[in-house]
């Protein structure tokens, strides 16, 4: 069974822990247990695709849109949308820089990630957490 839930949150710092409760609470709805790997990695990868919304979305913009998808198998989706067209890319990060590395957790956590262009309506950045799975296992 196929199950996915959006919604709007203000593009606000306090809109990231909002995020990640909500991502959590859909997922145990859907029968994921709160030790699932793929719960985890789900609750961290939307808090790091939201907070570069909130950090570097266009500062006119609003709000921003979360989607949590589980899969029949369950793998969970994410997808954050924002107005912005510019897209994140993955940077070199010296080991002093305090910021810079959420798009490295997300390509070590993911079993794929990208970005679909939404034409004037900005861009969705998604990642695919496969049932299971975990980095760190």
């Amino acid at each position: 069974m196929l199950r996915r839930n959006a919604f709007r949150l203000p593009r606000h710092p306090a809109s990231v822990g909002l995020a990640r409760r909500r991502v959590r609470d859909h997922l145990a709805d859907w029968g994921h247990g709160t030790r699932d790997p793929a719960l985890e990695d789900a609750v961290l990868l939307v808090s790091e695709l939201a907070t570069n919304v909130v950090r570097h979305g266009p500062l006119l913009e609003r709000e921003f849109e979360v989607a949590v998808t589980a899969l029949a198998d369950g793998s969970c989706l994410i997808e954050v949308s924002d107005e912005g067209r510019l897209e994140p890319r993955l940077r070199v990060v010296e080991e002093w820089e305090e910021t810079g590395r959420g798009l490295h957790l997300v390509e070590h956590l993911a079993a794929a990630w990208g970005v679909w262009n939404r034409g004037r309506h900005g861009k969705t950045v998604w990642a695919l957490i496969l049932a299971g799975a975990s980095a760190d296992s």
